[in-house]
């Protein structure tokens, strides 16, 4: 059983990376011991803001196997969205690198169904869940605890071979496969560069990320208006931010990813400062066709760029 349990974890990872993934990992589901204590006060400090949904189905959050029955394994893999385009008009609104193309939930849920369907035709009938961001899993931890990298001063999971530019997300599965665990030493050092670079002194300590503070929370998950006290703050950021990411020395071994899908609208980066303070739904809609910036809607990206214009 120990020989295959090793073939078949050799073989799950060489068909994630037929699949284009970066990397994978796999960790034995079970408790989040040390991330309980971590998730429960960072909750109780209202780090959260008005992501009320990250209060519910706590157990869940640190224990895969009340999500999954029978879950025995978590496969954790990266999907590289790094792309070094930048908008022709330097002043204007900026969006994160991870919304220019096709929006990676999609993506990547595509991507993991595909790796289920080949294990289950190559080693058997396995129940499985593929989870892409979108319920209770603490995606870090996991990868963290599969040894892919260490989580940074920014809350990032990094990689010392490619840094931070990817996506996680993850298959639980209902048996038991060789598990990785060597776990990477944390390679921030002294190094203080996303604490400093935060124009919203979100990163309000290392390691700890005060998400009611984080431009992405501002321009993404939050419903209401945008508080005042972060006017002339937002370093022109219309749809989440990259700040954190872009300083870290690590990501100077980022390489462009090869993902056809997150190829970005030929106009996209064209557009001038103008034209996105007048978009119209015909333009958002035609754009942001498959994007994840759909999420936000016209109205909420209307809302960001107002609040980026400067006042009077």
């Amino acid at each position: 059983m120990q020989v295959n349990r090793l073939a078949y974890s050799q073989f799950i990872k060489n068909e994630a990376q037929k699949l284009g993934f970066l990397f994978c990992g796999i960790s034995q589901a079970g408790f989040l011991e040390e991330e309980a204590p971590r998730l429960e006060s960072w909750l109780n400090k209202n780090m959260h803001g008005e992501m009320r949904y990250m209060e519910n189905h706590f157990d869940k959050r640190l224990d895969p196997r009340l999500l999954v029955d029978g879950a025995k394994s978590v496969i954790s893999v990266g999907l590289n969205y790094y792309n070094d385009q930048l908008q022709l008009d330097p002043s204007a609104p900026k969006i994160s690198k991870y919304a220019y193309g096709a929006d990676y939930h999609f993506v990547i849920k595509d991507k993991l169904k595909q790796l289920l369907d080949v294990i289950n035709e190559q080693i058997g009938e396995v129940g499985g869940r593929a989870f892409v961001d979108s319920a209770p899993v603490l995606d870090k931890a996991w990868a963290k605890k599969a040894g892919l990298g260490w989580i940074g001063k920014n809350a990032n999971l990094i990689s010392k071979k490619t840094g931070s530019f990817f996506f996680l997300a993850e298959l639980i599965v209902d048996i038991e496969l060789e598990y990785d665990i060597e776990p990477t030493a944390d390679h921030c050092g002294s190094c203080t560069r996303c604490i400093d670079a935060c124009p919203t002194n979100a990163i309000v300590g290392p390691y700890i990320v005060d998400g009611s503070r984080c431009i992405s929370y501002l321009t993404i998950e939050l419903k209401n208006e945008i508080p005042q006290e972060f006017k002339g703050k937002m370093d022109n950021w219309m749809f989440g931010c990259d700040i954190c990411q872009d300083v870290c020395p690590w990501n100077r071994f980022s390489v462009l990813h090869q993902e056809p899908a997150f190829k970005p609208h030929p106009e996209l980066h064209g557009i001038k400062r103008a034209d996105w303070e007048e978009i119209t739904d015909d333009v958002f809609k035609k754009v942001f066709k498959n994007s994840a910036v759909k999420r936000t809607k016209l109205e909420g990206l209307k809302r960001n760029i107002d609040f980026l214009k400067p006042i009077n």
